[in-house]
Formats: structure tokens, C-alpha cells, sequence
């Protein structure tokens, strides 16, 4: 990562945040035609309201993390019952205190939180079965993955989710997938053009 778009993250305020996550038709195909569903702030208290256990907003500020922006898109058929579909894709841009701070994010607290909870029963009465770290290539800077499988009412539902570093953004996106599959090549392909659109609106809020 060049050290003019850390600069340029460094003038990055919450108020930025929805500019640098993906909107609708901003997607690269078929993600692309998926429907906007959700969208909002992400403070740390919510953030925490739906984490693991022991998440906490002060833990998350102490953290660095400052706030996010999320925007959640469903299928044009998103049918629960087809093995395989890709049912829901979404990008969430997190601001931090510092560079540092995000990398020890995904280190130390996503990778970490999940590792840790494998068989918990979750708030949003799903089950977490197994997870798998997976290795992103392409990215500008550091990046990490993983695959988390769900139960959910006896419905395995699977999440491949991609974290990556842009100066002080930490950049997540991620694709839920009907079943046990793993979708890292079409995570990667979102997360690019997440992290493009990132470093265009940081040079440009910067200059």
C-alpha cells in the first residue's frame, strides 16, 4: 500500500464511511444485479449488541475502532431451499484510530473471536459449527479470511468473509451461501472492488 493512500485515509471522518462501501450495481457479476436490503451506521454498541460473547463496546474502542458503515444485498431469487445459492453479499467499511489498529483487528479479534466459538449458539438463534481460515490473494495489503458454517433451524447455511487493510479502513466483505461451500474466488473478486473504490474515495475526499 502506497504511503499517499494512508495519507489519505488519515483525513477520514464517520461521515465518509457510506462512501466507501459498496452500493447497489457497484458489485462486480452476478452481484451486481443482488437487491439492496440494508443498509446504516454501525456504531460500536450495535456492532457489540450482535457479536460474540463477551463483545463489548469498550472492548471494540479500545480496540481502535471507531465506526462502520453497512450495506447488506439479497438474491434476485433468494431461495433458502437451493443448495449452492449465493443468497446474500454485503461490504461494511470500519474506520480505526491507526493502520496498526486494524491489522491487530483482524488478527486478534475477528479471526481470533471466530476461532474461539465454534459450537456457540448464536443471538440470531443460529449455531456455529465449524470455521475455516482461508489465505485472500490480490489485495493491496494485508488480508485474511475464513469460511464459517452455520446451523440454522437444521439448515446449514455458510459465510466466506474477507478482511482487508486500506490505511485506517478495514474493508469486509462477505458472501452468504446456501450449504457448506466455500465462495473465497468470488469474495476475493468483491473485495477488490470494494478496496478500489476505497482508495479512489479516500484520494479524492484527501485531495
Amino acid at each position: 500500500m502506497s504511503d499517499s493512500i494512508v495519507r489519505a485515509t488519515l483525513t477520514l471522518g464517520e461521515d465518509d464511511l457510506p462512501s466507501l462501501a459498496l452500493s447497489e450495481g457497484e458489485a462486480p457479476p452476478p452481484f451486481d444485479e443482488y437487491k439492496l436490503v440494508r443498509e446504516g451506521a454501525l456504531d460500536n454498541a450495535t456492532l457489540a449488541e450482535h457479536g460474540f460473547s463477551g463483545a463489548s463496546e469498550e472492548r471494540y474502542r479500545a480496540a481502535g475502532r471507531i465506526g462502520g458503515y453497512l450495506r447488506e444485498f439479497v438474491a434476485p431469487s433468494a431461495r433458502l431451499d437451493v443448495d449452492g445459492l449465493d443468497a446474500l453479499s454485503a461490504s461494511v467499511a470500519h474506520l480505526f484510530d491507526t493502520p496498526e489498529s486494524v491489522g491487530v483487528w483482524m488478527r486478534d479479534i475477528f479471526l481470533k473471536d471466530f476461532a474461539d466459538n465454534v459450537g456457540a449458539e448464536l443471538d440470531n438463534g443460529q449455531r456455529l459449527v465449524a470455521v475455516e481460515e482461508v489465505q485472500p490473494a490480490g489485495f493491496f495489503d494485508e488480508a485474511v479470511g475464513l469460511k464459517a458454517v452455520h446451523d440454522s433451524s437444521g439448515r446449514t447455511i455458510s459465510s466466506t468473509v474477507i478482511d482487508f487493510r486500506v490505511g485506517r479502513v478495514l474493508g469486509v466483505v462477505f458472501i452468504a451461501t446456501v450449504g457448506d461451500h466455500l465462495r473465497l474466488d468470488e469474495a476475493t473478486t468483491l473485495g477488490i472492488a470494494m478496496e478500489k473504490k476505497i482508495v479512489s474515495a479516500a484520494l479524492e475526499l484527501d485531495g
